[in-house]
């Protein structure tokens, strides 16, 4: 399982990485629209963010401290740097899922994130789910607002 894991994020924080290099028009990752409040470059800082908070901090007692606020606020970070930000996750959860073992995934994830307990695979499995579904919202940015 840990393998898959490790499989997945890495394919899909890659895939981000891509959709942020495809872009045309570096300032369009800024852009927003009457029906989409978020712009992809916040959706990239949010889930670089997530990832780096609920895995790196949680899990890999890395000491990222996160500002969510943050995330969805500060705009025109330059296309590199967020690809930096990108990368830095990539090695970061290969090496704090390199860090577990399959028993360690059946163990109750240290937080409380909603409203009931779960394990730390089920909460994994959800973050790459999380992942997704902002990737293909970024996708979809894309293909709409970079023009």
């Amino acid at each position: 399982m840990i393998e898959s894991l490790k499989s997945l994020y890495s394919r899909d924080l890659n895939q981000l990485k891509t959709e942020i290099e495809s872009y045309q028009n570096e300032n369009a990752l800024w852009k927003t629209d009457q029906n989409i409040s978020n712009s992809a470059g916040n959706l990239v800082l949010h889930l670089v963010g997530n990832l780096n908070h609920f895995i790196g901090a949680e899990l890999g007692k890395t000491g990222y401290i996160r500002n969510r606020e943050l995330e969805f606020s500060r705009k025109d970070v330059p296309r590199t740097e967020l690809i930096e930000k990108v990368a830095a996750t990539i090695a970061m959860v290969d090496h704090v899922l390199d860090q577990l073992n399959p028993e360690d995934l059946e163990k109750e994830y240290p937080l409380v994130v909603f409203e009931n307990k779960m394990t730390t695979g089920y909460f994994l499995i959800h973050l790459i789910t999380h992942l997704d579904y902002h990737l293909g919202q970024i996708n979809y940015h894309r293909r709409l607002l970079d023009s």
